[in-house]
């Protein structure tokens, strides 16, 4: 099968030092209903698979769900940003938990989606969290 060419590049940027962790980590997709009610399907999870696959990460797409619907975050500022996640997101009680989540998302604007995804893991007793995205807006 064919590598994306952003896992490709991510792959082939991705320290060589860093490579020996890989056995610890999971990859885990921020999940994200409406996104994928609205297009038919979910960016991050579509940038996850090729990634994990091509970084050998076990892909769990099984830890974290959304607990609740937020509004469109699309013109909310930051502080409406973080106040519209709380409690947005929640741990699936029958997944056994990794010590350590690669959390990924396709991008990143003020940091409270993936804030709030982090916080929901770490809550739930994942002992390290990365946020990986692809593209950062300022």
């Amino acid at each position: 099968m064919a590598i994306s060419p952003p896992a490709r590049s991510w792959r082939n940027a991705w320290p060589r030092t860093l490579r020996p962790h890989r056995r610890r980590r999971r990859c885990c997709p921020c999940p994200c209903i409406a996104r994928l009610r609205r297009r038919g399907y979910d960016q991050a999870l579509e940038l996850a698979r090729p990634l994990a696959r091509a970084l050998g990460l076990p892909l769990r797409t099984d830890l974290l769900q959304r607990g609740r619907a937020t509004a469109a975050q699309t013109r909310l500022d930051a502080a409406a940003r973080r106040r519209n996640l709380q409690g947005a997101f929640a741990v699936r009680a029958r997944a056994p938990l990794p010590a350590h989540v690669v959390l990924l998302d396709d991008v990143m604007t003020t940091g409270a989606t993936l804030h709030a995804a982090a916080a929901a893991l770490r809550a739930a007793g994942v002992a390290r969290v990365e946020a990986w995205v692809c593209a950062r807006v300022a």
